[in-house]
């Protein structure tokens, strides 16, 4: 059989193999063309809005690109590739693999292999991570814009659901290391539209079978409204939204605190809130650090990062550091490990930072830690006072640590 013949009977099995729904992929190898550092190329058939296309992946030495074409278009593309740069290509489908290699004296030869086990094609435009929280048939992504009817995520709300299940992922590996039964009351402070507060009420009741009462706290009286509405229409009855600032929050009993995005000192009057109610996991992610940024810049004290300080970028960097190492530290006095982690990507949000405390077994805020250490503590505190030049820190001053 000539070359020409096995590569159309080679273009024929392929689009067969398409209009079937028995194709599986393609793969392009031994490549002998001019493009610089192009190694391979795979095809699957993909569905992109509905329409069936082809999703090319260039395969590179240091990166891969995604092309997508149509059905038609791509099959050309491919029968172009084997006839010209691409010296082996194999055909993957449920049935069997075939095999177009070009070999010696330009000789083009096709042979076939059934396949043992049968493979079903998929058509999902990329491998689907699993997910804590689904997105089908959740009412309240739905009403928050994050989904269709359907289950879709839109493509403007793609990064949001990824940040809601990366807090769900992290939040999860933490409250597993709780005692078991501890979960009963959980605070969200400044919960604004409620993303992450509808989805942990619903990682810990729906995934993790809890009978736990979640209530959010947010300043803007609209965005309550909207989120006890959402709640009601989702039947999540014990998730419940309340008007008022962190200061003001009244409260004796938390397990569970969280305060994602919090700005400047509301962070640490959640934390105060977190400690004086006893909770065994607090959770924040600090916002805007004005608080000790103001005192440094007003005391300009010279000390061995001087001449790093000197550039606004790089004071607002030092001065969160601070204030979150100061946080971790009060949180040590009064008995918690903590945590202090990359929450998400920059890609994302660039309010990155966790800053987890997490109530050691057995401790009572009352206790803390030993005398020793709780004086080892306060001079710590003291002494980075002292070295950035600090008048006072917010949450230290709530507990009146100063000294």
């Amino acid at each position: 059989m000539s070359n020409q013949l096995h590569l159309q009977q080679f273009q024929s099995q392929l689009a067969d193999s398409i209009s079937s729904n028995v194709f599986l992929k393609a793969s392009l190898g031994n490549y002998q063309g001019n493009e610089k550092e192009l190694k391979n190329i795979y095809v699957r058939k993909v569905k992109i809005k509905r329409a069936d296309m082809l999703s090319f992946n260039y395969r590179y030495k240091t990166r891969d690109i995604f092309k997508n074409f149509p059905i038609a278009e791509g099959i050309t593309l491919i029968s172009h590739f084997v006839s010209n740069d691409f010296k082996v290509c194999t055909l993957f489908t449920t049935e069997k693999e075939v095999i177009l290699e070009h070999g010696k004296k330009q000789q083009i030869s096709l042979r076939e292999k059934l396949v043992s086990t049968a493979v079903q094609p998929t058509l999902a435009h990329n491998k689907e991570k699993k997910r804590l929280i689904k997105p089908v048939g959740k009412a309240y992504l739905q009403e928050l814009k994050i989904t269709d009817h359907e289950g879709n995520v839109f493509k403007n709300a793609q990064d949001k659901y990824r940040q809601i299940n990366q807090y769900i992922e992290i939040l999860s590996t933490l409250i597993k290391d709780l005692p078991a039964g501890k979960i009963n009351k959980v605070v969200d402070m400044g919960s604004g539209k409620g993303y992450l507060t509808f989805a942990l009420y619903d990682y810990l009741h729906n995934v993790l079978k809890l009978s736990t009462q979640v209530t959010g706290v947010e300043f803007r009286e609209d965005l309550v409204n909207l989120c006890n509405g959402i709640a009601a229409s989702s039947e999540f009855k014990q998730l419940d939204f309340v008007q008022g600032t962190i200061e003001a929050y009244a409260v004796d009993e938390i397990d569970l605190l969280i305060a994602l995005h919090a700005c400047d000192t509301a962070t640490d009057d959640a934390i105060f809130k977190g400690i004086k109610a006893n909770a065994e996991l607090i959770v924040v992610a600090p916002c805007c650090h004005k608080q000790i940024r103001r005192e440094m810049e007003k005391s300009k004290v010279k000390n061995g990062v001087s001449f790093l300080t000197k550039y606004g970028i790089f004071m607002e960097r030092q001065a969160e550091m601070v204030t979150d190492g100061l946080r971790a530290l009060v949180l040590e006095y009064f008995g918690y490990k903590t945590k202090v982690f990359e929450f998400i990507s920059d890609a994302h949000t660039p309010k990155n930072v966790l800053v987890v405390g997490i109530k050691s077994k057995g401790t009572k805020v009352a206790d803390g830690v030993s005398e020793s250490r709780k004086a080892e503590i306060l001079e710590k505190i003291k002494e980075t006072k002292a070295y950035f030049g600090i008048g006072y820190h917010h949450l230290e001053r709530l507990f009146a640590l100063e000294n």
